[in-house]
């Protein structure tokens, strides 16, 4: 099977089909419907052929259905047919989500998405667990105000790296893991990165994707809040 896999963020929409190496992308936002996203995927990948579709998208999601409006888009996501759109089967998990499937290697990991906005999930013997913590309140404010990319301009790199540390230290605490991963596009301009901390990379998303639809696949269960995911080839 080939797969096209989209990686919606709040700044750029990446994609990439199984057999190529090099991702596509265009520029996201707030005026950004998912009429026009599938539009620019589409003729993006015109040249590329596909037989499935997996979808990584900035919010809440449940049984590959969106349940939340994105906060860094424009609205319309909620009751959006991509099935229709595409033509073809599309499977949808929260971006964080497909990122730290992407990244698992063993036992329980962490990953905190640090982009646009704030991605967390957790994986554990191969089932994903979405998170969402950006919106918490945090302060003045929430966990996005201190730890996204506006946060970054508003308080200079080195008082947002401050609190980026605060934040996965208080997850540490929270979850104990066996592996923690900072991924998403500002992950690299931390400095140094926390203890116990490593780098991942957005081409993770990608590979999550394409786990997505790989045999063993555990279908997320009627009234589950969040998608969750087995993939035999995960680990």
């Amino acid at each position: 099977m080939r797969v096209l896999v989209v990686d919606i963020g709040g700044t750029n929409v990446k994609i990439l089909v199984t057999g190529e190496q090099v991702p596509r992308k265009f520029p996201s936002g707030p005026a950004l419907t998912p009429r026009q996203a599938v539009a620019n995927i589409r003729m993006m990948a015109g040249d590329w052929q596909y037989d499935a579709v997996a979808i990584g998208y900035p919010g809440q999601v449940r049984n590959d259905r969106i349940v939340t409006e994105p906060h860094n888009l424009a609205p319309g996501w909620v009751r959006f047919d991509f099935k229709t759109a595409f033509g073809c089967p599309v499977r949808i998990i929260n971006d964080a989500a497909m990122q730290a499937l992407g990244s698992y290697r063993r036992g329980l990991l962490l990953f905190l998405g640090l982009g646009t906005g704030l991605g967390a999930a957790l994986v554990v013997n191969n089932i994903v667990i979405p998170m969402e913590l950006a919106h918490l309140s945090f302060k003045k404010g929430t966990y996005e105000d201190y730890i996204g990319v506006r946060a970054m301009r508003r308080l200079g790199r080195k008082r947002w790296q401050r609190y980026v540390e605060y934040f996965t230290a208080r997850m540490v605490e929270a979850v104990h893991p066996d592996d923690i991963v900072l991924g998403g596009g500002n992950a690299k301009k931390l400095k140094q990165l926390p203890e116990g901390c490593r780098l991942g990379t957005n081409a993770n998303a990608f590979v999550g994707g394409f786990r997505m639809w790989e045999d063993g696949v555990e279908r997320p269960q009627p009234g589950t809040t969040q998608a969750s995911r087995r993939s035999r080839g995960a680990a």
